[in-house]
This record gives C-alpha cells, sequence and structure tokens, in this order.
C-alpha cells in the first residue's frame, strides 16, 4: 500500500453503501478525509442527514460539504429527480448480467449527474489540495447507469489532467475507484471487514425512514449483504 500519509481524498459521499465503503477505503489508505455530498433535489433526501451522520463517524464532519444543484430537479428526466415518474420495483435487476443492464438504463438514471460530481469534486480537490477523488462506481452488481463505467472514469480523469493547474504542472488529481470490479457481496464483506458503520446508511430510492426493500437498489444491497452472509443492519418496510 502507498504511503498516503498527510495526503488528501476528497470522497463524493452520498450516505449509501457504496459511497460509504468508499470512504473506508480511503481511510484504510491513509488519507484525510475531505466528504462531499451534493443535494440535487434527489426524492431519497434523508441521503444528505445519512452522509452528514457517516462524516461524524469518521470524524470529519469538520471538512463534510454539501453542494446545492438544484437545477438537476429543474431538468428531470429521472425518477430521482422527478415526482411524476413512479420509482420502478419488481424490475429483476438482480438477476441481470452487464450487458442485460447496459441496454436497459432505468428511469433512476440521473442525465449528467456522475459527470457534474466529478467536475466539482475536482474543483474541491484542487482547491483543499488534494490528490484523489473517491467515487463509488461499481461495473457489476449496477443498475445500467453509464456513468458507472471504467471507460467514464478514465476519460474523465483525462479531462482533468488537462483542464487543472495541478495536472498542467505534472500532478494530476486520480480518480480512485476501489469498488469498480467488486460484486454487491464483496463491497459488504470488505465494508464489514473495515468497520464500515452500514447502520448509518440508507441505499433506498423512495426515501422514507424505512427502505422499501422493493426499489432497485434496495434490492440490491440486500441481494449483496445476503451473498456476503452478513445481515443488512438498516431497517425495511418489506424483506424478501
Amino acid at each position: 500500500m502507498a504511503d498516503n500519509k498527510n495526503k488528501k481524498a476528497v470522497i463524493i459521499l452520498s450516505g449509501g453503501l457504496d459511497s460509504t465503503t468508499c470512504m473506508g477505503f480511503a481511510k484504510e489508505a491513509g488519507y484525510e478525509l475531505f466528504p462531499l455530498t451534493f443535494d440535487y433535489g434527489q426524492r431519497h433526501r434523508i441521503e444528505l442527514e445519512k452522509s452528514r451522520q457517516v462524516a461524524e463517524h469518521y470524524g470529519v464532519i469538520d471538512r463534510y460539504k454539501v453542494i446545492k444543484l438544484d437545477f438537476l430537479r429543474n431538468i428531470g428526466g429521472s425518477a430521482l429527480t422527478d415526482e411524476a415518474i413512479a420509482v420502478p420495483k419488481g424490475t429483476g435487476v438482480e438477476q441481470m448480467d452487464v450487458e442485460q443492464a447496459e441496454s436497459e438504463i432505468p428511469v433512476t438514471y440521473v442525465p449528467g449527474r456522475n459527470f457534474m460530481f466529478l467536475a466539482i469534486a475536482t474543483s474541491y480537490a484542487e482547491a483543499v489540495g488534494a490528490e484523489a477523488i473517491y467515487i463509488g462506481v461499481n461495473a457489476l452488481d449496477y443498475s445500467g447507469y453509464p456513468d458507472c463505467r471504467p471507460e467514464f472514469i478514465a476519460k474523465v480523469e483525462e479531462v482533468m489532467a488537462l483542464a487543472t493547474k495541478v495536472g498542467v504542472e505534472g500532478k494530476p488529481i486520480s480518480i480512485e475507484t476501489p469498488l469498480i470490479a467488486l460484486s454487491k457481496a464483496d463491497i459488504v464483506r470488505e465494508g464489514v471487514r473495515m468497520g464500515v458503520p452500514y447502520e448509518l446508511t440508507t441505499s433506498c430510492y423512495n426515501g422514507e425512514e424505512e427502505a422499501c426493500g422493493e426499489c432497485d437498489s434496495c434490492v440490491l444491497r440486500l441481494k449483496g449483504f445476503s451473498e456476503a452472509g452478513h445481515t443488512d443492519p438498516i431497517p425495511y418496510h418489506k424483506h424478501g
């Protein structure tokens, strides 16, 4: 493992399972943690409180930032930002392979979300002198989002090197994607090993105090815990 003592990393933190696991990986790698959360008018606004709790758990609430992106709700085009579009359930996402998922991009995809998140995280990273940005994208157990693919991350990293002062000076900011090739079960196993506080997180797209247990995100999360041999510590309205 590289010596990252006194080095900084920005973590794009939603308060969900994947991004919180990224916090664990960044901490394990020895980085000072700079969590960055986005309020984009999402239906599941409970994740804003969850991300704050995660930041408190890791002792970095003084460096925790929330960025408002209200225009994503104005743009709409996603079940997560438009109340007129229902959050799907019973889609069978847990049984899809990557090829199937890519051919059926769901209505929970938010147009340009990760692209904008990474752009703003790059600005924050350069401002605080961070060497890395952690983002919880995953190319295996995911919902078919095009902005979760390795090809997307590689291209954004290229643009970052061209568009930043540190990049031009030969010290580009890296995008760290420790979950990109892990199954959801492997993510859970790694998180449990690192003591990630999953009890503080939520993954539900509906945003209630109790997770619905039926939306794609809940289904994939429950599948991950089951296959990892662990019990999900958060409450569900419906389970199984």
